[in-house]
């Protein structure tokens, strides 16, 4: 016996931040170290010092490669943490470049900021460089799945599939003689590219992510959603602008597309991949077809016909060209990345549309247009929004209420209790609702630095 403590870092009552840190009888282990994003006050967190010295951390489990579960790594590198970063090999391919991403846009939002004057501060600067991110990617350690690692005597874990991106995992943990499972983000039970998230007999306690718990995800088809916006705007001899993230996200879209170059029903307009994040990321994907639920030949051919752009001279003149075309550019919720750049020169003309096709946080550009914004800040301005706004919503990589129930529907034994996080209040307490009702289970939605104690 032994005591262990949950404290919720991040990722309680909102879907950005993700950091859980788990004490085990004084070894602490932080589960996810995300970057908040979203609402400024949420964002000013990432200021805030952290509630604990970083280097009394004794390593870090990663599930996914998101921003919002690895994006604030660097800080803690920064300010002591020498610890060991786990996760599987590709989580730590396509870490790496997010996180490079991360740091050379925050250093440049920075630099932009001090030359345009929109910052409140005199020399604005970055949460981390670049030279930050490098000095963190020597501390992590790669691991396949279902390898069980040994931390010490009270403490092991498994990564299991958990469907949501590429090398994204659960986390099945043993501490002393509780067995603990962290969800990281669940995807779908039938996702387009990847195997299905794998069955779990049992826990003592689940920490669950509840980003889509009070929803149902669309049944529509996405492939012709896509098909309807891109012949629409083809019509328009506009130009289909889509803010996408590059892990994930970039690779089904072009799936998708690919599927429909296959059926002969594309119109003749260039496909641009703008985003060197999302080109890297589909590298990535490349060298772990292992990993995906796809045949040897659309493995092989499914990123044909679309021009992979990451010169920034050449991304300049596509988007200062005004012919017919398609755009996938980062960041996904226009939070920064290429995508801003394009709406600079094309949100202002009728012709064009603005496809979204990922959850937008709370307080993201993405959500203020989703929810019929007339105008929209960036670059220190505001700017009318007259092109089209159009969305799918079909194409999450979460899993919805009802994929949640049928994954816990696999447990032999229920947990005691279910913490429900990564999920707006709304959202969580739904989830915890329909939890109760159908399978008698506890659950408790933590709040921001809230400590549980399990017996």
């Amino acid at each position: 016996m032994g005591d262990i403590k949950l404290t919720f870092l991040g990722g309680a009552g909102t879907v950005t931040g993700s950091k859980t840190l788990l004490e085990v009888n004084g070894t602490k282990t932080l589960i996810d170290c995300g970057m908040f994003q979203g609402l400024k006050s949420l964002r000013k967190l990432n200021r805030q010092p952290f509630l604990i010295d970083p280097s009394t951390i004794d390593q870090i489990i990663l599930t996914h490669a998101h921003l919002d579960h690895c994006g604030f790594i660097p800080v803690l590198v920064k300010n002591g943490f020498k610890g060991e970063i786990h996760c599987t090999h590709a989580t730590f391919q396509l870490t790496e470049i997010i996180l490079r991403d991360s740091g050379k846009i925050q250093e440049e939002d920075a630099m932009r900021a001090a030359k345009y004057s929109y910052s409140k501060h005199q020399k604005p600067k970055p949460l981390y460089t670049v030279e930050d991110v490098e000095n963190s990617l020597p501390l992590f350690t790669m691991h396949n799945f279902n390898e069980w690692v040994i931390l010490n005597n009270d403490l092991k874990f498994e990564f299991l599939n958990n469907g949501h991106i590429l090398g994204s995992a659960f986390v099945n943990l043993e501490a002393i003689d509780k067995k603990i499972v962290f969800s990281g983000d669940i995807g779908r039970m039938k996702p387009m590219l990847l195997y299905p998230p794998k069955k779990i007999k049992e826990a003592d306690y689940l920490i669950l992510e509840s980003t889509y718990g009070d929803r149902l995800h669309s049944d529509e088809d996405p492939k012709k959603q896509l098909r309807e916006v891109i012949h629409d705007t083809f019509d328009k001899r506009g130009i289909l602008m889509i803010p996408s993230f590059a892990v994930e996200r970039t690779q089904e879209l072009l799936y998708l597309i690919y599927q429909l170059r296959a059926e002969q029903d594309l119109p003749a307009m260039p496909i641009y991949l703008d985003s060197p994040m999302g080109v890297n990321s589909t590298r990535v994907y490349e060298r772990f077809g292992e990993l995906q639920n796809l045949s040897s030949f659309e493995l092989k051919n499914v990123y044909e016909g679309v021009k992979f752009i990451t010169d920034a001279n050449t991304s300049k003149k596509i988007c200062l060209d005004n012919k017919p075309k398609i755009v996938i550019a980062g960041s996904g919720m226009m939070e920064g990345g290429r995508i801003i750049h394009y709406l600079n020169n094309h949100i202002g003309n009728k012709k064009n549309t603005l496809l979204f096709v990922g959850y937008q946080g709370e307080g993201t550009r993405g959500r203020a247009l989703l929810e019929g914004s007339a105008e929209i800040k960036f670059f220190g301005r505001y700017h009318k929004v007259l092109c089209e706004i159009r969305s799918i919503s079909s194409l999450s990589a979460h899993g919805d209420q009802e994929d949640m129930l049928n994954w816990l529907s696999h447990f032999d034994k229920l947990p005691k209790t279910i913490f429900l996080n990564h999920g707006e209040a709304h959202q969580s307490d739904a989830l915890r609702v329909k939890i109760n009702t159908v399978l008698d289970v506890p659950c408790e939605i933590p709040e921001m630095y809230s400590e549980y104690t399990i017996n």
